[in-house]
């Protein structure tokens, strides 16, 4: 099926409303759906013999800023038999503060069992919370970490149980990932750094 198709596909069992925007001539066509009624979409898309995408390949999330005041989660999906292709967006809107309600947006972890790591790390990256999820919780950040390293306004902490966190100059002084230090730039007192200072 053809992203046109697939649009009409959804509107024909949904209602037109249920599709926010579309853009058919982006890199990467795409629909943007109402966020309450994703995982309705996503069972049909999933279950119906027409479309039967059988694979989330991707799920991810993005920030479009403390301006824009929103944030989205994008959803690649993929049918193995058929080798047809389309990307679902929600938008939803963005906490600019810690004391504003996280963003929230409900799990499709029931319909593509990958959702459920993906979504996680969507939690933790980005600070959206997957309502209905059956274990949302941190996935690569330990569970008391503050905030949320890919949102677009995020500061690094200064100490994490009492270690630094920041490694300033961290590269120049010790070579980046074992290369000499004459590869990369900054000269230091140390020519070899098996060698101690006189």
């Amino acid at each position: 099926m053809t992203f046109g198709e697939l649009q009409q596909f959804i509107e024909g069992k949904f209602g037109a409303e249920v599709i926010l925007d579309a853009s058919a001539n982006a890199l990467q066509p795409y629909l943007i759906l109402q966020p309450e009624r994703l995982p309705e979409v996503c069972l049909e898309l999933h279950d119906n013999e027409q479309t039967y995408f059988d694979y989330l390949s991707c799920l991810t999330g993005m920030d479009n800023g403390p301006e824009a005041g929103t944030m989205e989660v994008i959803y690649t999906l993929y049918s193995i038999p058929y080798d047809h292709h389309l990307t679902l967006k929600v938008r939803v809107p963005r906490n600019n503060t810690s004391e504003e309600v996280i963003p929230q947006v409900p799990t499709v972890s029931h319909i593509w069992r990958t959702a459920d790591w993906h979504e996680r790390e969507v939690f933790d990256m980005f600070g959206i919370y997957f309502k209905d999820h059956p274990d949302m919780r941190r996935i690569l950040c330990a569970a008391d970490w503050e905030g949320h390293p890919l949102r677009k306004d995020y500061k690094l902490q200064e100490y994490y149980h009492g270690i630094k966190v920041p490694f300033d100059q961290h590269n120049e002084l010790n070579g980046f990932k074992g290369e000499p230090q004459w590869m990369v730039g900054q000269p230091t007192p140390f020519s070899d750094k098996r060698e101690k200072p006189e």
